[in-house]
């Protein structure tokens, strides 16, 4: 639909959305760019403040994929009239403590009459216009780190069909409240070229975008890739969310599956994330210092030059 849009060109855009990419980049000044980005949805755990929270952390992380510092945000909130107004108040709570956390202030929002409750955040942030991360700017020789381990989109859905334990659920839980703040400043210490935030689209999908701005292929070893305890589970039991199966008609056509890749394996490779970690490519030794400093950041391959099809899985 984006290519339906009319393009006005203007030399301060850094990045727009002709890659894709997670959030957009406008020069101010020769030192100074606004990175923005928005993003809402409908409730995924049972606790407001706790879906308020992870609304905000995959909100923010957008900016954090940039390789930007979020500043400022305004909150998106469409909540039933007859609604429980206690519940509204813990999400927005919820979102607000999330938001400190990252140093980010709230300047205000905008709400609207719903009967499905959603809520998110449109974020600013600021960055250098010559550090800009685009999640096409991978090249041939960099390693692939995955700093969060896949599966929310599966163990919330077991989670609503009654099948989730309370473990699992607050793993999943744990993960999505965890900011990608830490990841970003690790990777803008170790020569980071490319980068996308693993979300909606799920691996395949934002890997995908990431090979075709990048021009290269992308090799991914299936059984280095993170798993949340549980998910490999639920997926087998047929918790599948419908986004993993939309992603997979979207983005499977661009790849390439070795014969040995489990199927059940390869499905959770297209769970669709709710703030999901980011996705890396840098130089070899960035990659192994990632591993030693972020707790469950995993090597999971590397990038090669363009080949028959944008994504490997081997």
């Amino acid at each position: 639909m984006l290519a339906a849009v009319p393009r006005v060109t203007n030399e301060n855009v850094l990045v727009g959305f002709d890659t894709s990419d997670d959030a957009g980049v406008y020069r101010l000044t020769p030192d100074l760019a606004l990175v923005q980005t928005v993003d809402f949805f409908t409730p995924i755990v049972d606790d407001p403040f706790t879906f308020g929270a992870i609304a905000a952390a995959n909100a923010l992380s957008d900016v954090y994929a940039m390789g930007g510092r979020p500043v400022s945000a305004l909150s998106i909130v469409a909540f039933p009239q007859k609604g429980d107004l206690e519940d509204l108040e813990e999400i927005l709570k919820g979102g607000a403590e999330k938001m400190h956390e990252a140093g980010c202030v709230i300047l205000g929002g905008h709400s609207i009459n719903d009967e499905e409750i959603k809520f998110g955040y449109a974020v600013t942030g600021t960055i250098h216009p010559d550090r800009v991360l685009a999640n096409a700017g991978a090249r041939p020789g960099d390693a692939l780190v995955l700093t969060k381990a896949l599966g929310t989109g599966v163990i919330t859905t077991a989670l609503k069909r009654g099948l989730a334990s309370d473990e699992h659920i607050a793993e999943a839980v744990a993960s999505m409240l965890r900011l990608n703040r830490e990841a970003c400043e690790r990777m803008l210490e170790h020569d980071a070229h490319g980068v996308t935030d693993v979300t909606g689209f799920g691996l395949m999908g934002h890997g995908r975008e990431m090979a075709l701005g990048s021009g290269v292929t992308l090799e991914i070893e299936a059984a280095r890739v993170p798993l949340l305890p549980g998910a490999l589970d639920y997926a087998r039991r047929g918790a599948l969310p419908g986004g993993l199966k939309n992603n997979r008609e979207f983005a499977s056509c661009a790849v390439e599956k070795a014969d040995n890749v489990p199927e059940d394996i390869e499905n959770l490779l297209y769970d669709p994330q709710t703030s999901g970690g980011l996705l890396i490519a840098l130089p070899d030794a960035g990659a192994e210092a990632l591993e030693r400093q972020l707790p469950g950041a995993r090597r999971i391959g590397r990038v090669l030059k363009r080949g028959a099809s944008p994504i490997c899985l081997i």
